[in-house]
């Protein structure tokens, strides 16, 4: 679960609406911001939140049930459950007849189509620490999705969800296929659901996204064109305080350059399962409570560059099983908004050409805590997120590796903004303070305080291991304060502002680190 607790879905976390409160999962997109969901206007906020029939767990935003954060809109477009607009008289938006065309007399049979435009503009100084060239770049790409979602009676359901995506700009980097692709299958599967001993349960096989895990953990691979999307089956069963969920996927391959060749890379595989029990519903302060525990288990099998491990010139190919056992408790106690998690993470790491392994031995402790003063206008929530994430020892050739490793793109706004540092030897220590001057805006700023776990071990951004091992030394690798700034325009369509900029500690910056600004604005339409 993200920290925070304030504006939900289409890339957000929440607030109240029909009595439910949420917590940040996603960058503030396709918002309907806290405010606006307790008072909203018709020019303005949405009048319904689609989440489907999963009972309390449609309590925070949405995505205790294990589909995503979901209000107006979903963070993936499937998890939305448009039945409301049977009845034509709910009908109050030019798209309203796109969301439930019926195929039959009796209306069980229906279509809904959803679609979405997304333009990111970037300027960065110095991006990367400074170690990525050039020193200024300004980038630029665009998305589009269109999908449909085919309902057949109640037992079964068929979506499917094409895209692409384009880049440009000036002094762009790292323009790969998920940055630049032509027109592709993102999603298609099958559902199959019924009800079986007293749980609502479904079967999903086919390419999909897949978000039933902490945002720290898994998430869609937000800063790309190109969604993480996944190749299996998944089943589910949800009662109406215990539900339960299993997986077994590989990613998909974006690499062929063709319209239509997207297929399935099978050095890349997540499986799982978890199950999560919602505590009877309780006030705290005259104020509502949901909290929700949760036990999961989360195995990665992938080689190539997210599979190698630091040594001390370099680093060594190799694939790696990452084993990870992980608990939190996560929810709403009345005006405290909090998450409290930890994961062991065993397996193997095995050294590329040869039959050398090391026996994997992390871990990962994430919380946040916050509290909101609803009585304030604005409603401002003040907190403070920690995440703490192992390291190793770049030195050792032999014995166990103990570096953590999140590869499967950990939501980018949890942590860091900017993906110059990732979940990997790394203490991080983020107060923070979020504000929602109206309804149609929200204020968020963080100050992330950066440690090495371990000084014997890198510093690691997203996709790289930096090379600043033989010349620098200590922990404290500097601060990284960061704004968001989300407006929602109309129900259709918001701006989001991201800006941060590193301040690099004297020890990493003697060693070859710069300073930098980081700056990504966000225009999205949604229907």
């Amino acid at each position: 679960m993200a920290a925070p607790l304030f504006l939900v879905a289409g890339g957000c976390g929440a607030a109240h609406a029909q009595g439910r409160s949420a917590t940040l999962h996603t960058t503030p997109e396709f918002s309907a911001l806290p405010q606006a969901r307790s008072n909203p206007t018709k020019a303005q906020a949405p009048k319904s939140i689609h989440t489907g029939d999963w009972g309390v767990f449609n309590q925070l935003d949405g995505s205790p049930a294990g589909f995503g954060p979901v209000a107006r809109y979903g963070v993936t477009r499937w998890a939305e459950d448009w039945r409301a607009l049977r009845d034509p008289k709910l009908r109050d938006d030019v798209f309203d007849p796109l969301k439930f065309i019926p195929l039959n007399d009796s209306k069980s049979i229906y279509l809904t189509l959803s679609g979405e435009s997304r333009l990111k503009n970037w300027f960065e100084n110095r991006p990367f620490l400074g170690q990525q060239k050039p020193a200024d770049s300004g980038r630029m790409t665009l998305r589009n999705t269109v999908g449909a979602d085919l309902h057949v009676g109640d037992h079964l359901r068929v979506y499917g969800e094409l895209i692409n995506g384009d880049a440009a700009g000036w002094g762009g980097y790292g323009y790969n296929t998920t940055y630049r692709s032509r027109l592709d299958v993102q999603q298609l599967f099958v559902e199959a659901k019924a009800n079986i001993a007293g749980a609502k349960t479904g079967v999903l096989f086919g390419r999909q996204e897949f978000l039933d895990a902490p945002n720290y953990v898994v998430y869609l691979r937000e800063t790309p064109n190109l969604p993480l999307s996944w190749n299996g089956v998944r089943g589910y069963a949800i009662w109406p305080r215990i539900r339960f969920d299993a997986y077994d996927f590989v990613q998909t391959n974006t690499v062929p350059t063709q319209m239509f060749r997207d297929n399935e890379n099978y050095n890349s595989r997540l499986f799982g399962g978890n199950g999560s029990y919602a505590l009877p519903d309780f006030k705290l302060l005259g104020e509502p409570g949901h909290v929700f525990v949760d036990l999961f288990y989360i195995g990665y099998l992938l080689g190539g560059t997210p599979a190698a491990i630091a040594t001390a010139t370099s680093t060594q190919a190799g694939s790696t099983l990452r084993d990870n056992y992980g608990t939190r408790i996560w929810g709403r106690a009345g005006p405290i908004e909090f998450s409290v998690g930890g994961i062991y993470q065993g397996g193997e790491f095995r050294y590329a050409n040869s039959s050398k392994t090391r026996d994997v031995d992390a871990f990962a402790v994430n919380s946040f805590l916050g509290y909101r003063f609803q009585g304030v206008y604005g409603r401002p929530l003040v907190g403070v997120q920690t995440d703490v994430y192992s390291g190793g020892n770049d030195s050792k050739k032999t014995g166990s590796e103990g570096t953590y490793i999140a590869p499967y793109n950990p939501q980018s706004n949890y942590l860091d903004t900017t993906t110059y540092f990732t979940a990997s030897n790394l203490v991080s220590l983020a107060p923070q303070i979020e504000y929602t001057p109206s309804q149609s805006t929200l204020l968020r700023f963080k100050v992330p305080v950066l440690w090495r776990e371990n000084a014997d071990d890198a510093v690691y951004g997203s996709g790289r291991i930096y090379p600043f091992r033989a010349k620098y030394s200590g922990g404290f690798i500097g601060t990284l304060p960061q704004a968001t700034l989300a407006w929602r325009i109309t129900r259709h369509l918001t701006w989001t502002h991201d800006l941060a900029r590193y301040f690099a500690s004297r020890s990493i910056e003697k060693a070859g680190a710069s300073n930098g600004t980081y700056y990504l604005s966000t225009l999205a339409f949604r229907f």
